[in-house]
């Protein structure tokens, strides 16, 4: 075989070998699970909701989570700055909105008081939001990054913890499971 014969079969090898890579990068972007509603492990998991008390950004009253005991209550760190919260914000409006059995709770993470009640404002989220100034509220649930949310029942005890996005039909469905195991 010539050098030149040799040079089309190593150029065939080498596009083939491309084209099974670029495929199968395909396929896994194709196939991959959506990050959303993704749980995460806690230390809190099946214990009592640590306390969560101190004034709401939207009209500087007092809140305390226990008023919320009853219902379903989904605690989430955000920030108007964050972007995937951005993207949550309009399915915790809907799951809120969805039952007087559900509640959300917003809390500031690394977030001053006034964009934080713009973004509230500005998508319909009209729920209590706490503010974190010294972040001892992120410390005793655990978050690192927003978004992280926490799933009470309505007994005060912490069900599920979320990394990252939640939608509501996910949270419809851990209300189920909830509610099948007995809360």
């Amino acid at each position: 075989m010539t050098g030149r014969g040799r040079r089309r079969r190593t150029a065939l090898y080498s596009a083939v070998a491309i084209a099974v890579v670029f495929a199968a990068f395909v396929g896994v972007l194709a196939t991959r699970h959506d990050a959303k509603d993704r749980q995460a492990t806690s230390p809190l998991l099946y214990k009592s909701a640590p306390a969560l008390t101190g004034t709401n950004v939207l009209d500087g009253s007092h809140f305390d989570l226990t008023s919320l005991q009853g219902r379903f209550v989904l605690v989430n760190f955000f920030a108007s700055w964050c972007q995937p919260c951005q993207q949550e914000q309009p399915q915790l409006v809907k799951w809120e909105n969805e039952s007087p059995s559900h509640a959300v709770v917003g809390v500031l993470f690394s977030d001053t008081p006034g964009p934080a009640k713009s973004f509230l404002q500005s998508n319909a989220g009209n729920w209590p939001a706490v503010a974190d100034p010294s972040g001892q509220l992120a410390l005793n649930y655990g978050v690192r990054a927003p978004p992280e949310s926490y799933f009470v029942s309505p007994e005060g005890i912490v069900l599920y913890k979320f990394v990252g996005e939640v939608t509501a039909s996910g949270l419809d469905a851990f209300v189920a499971a909830a509610k099948a195991k007995g809360y």
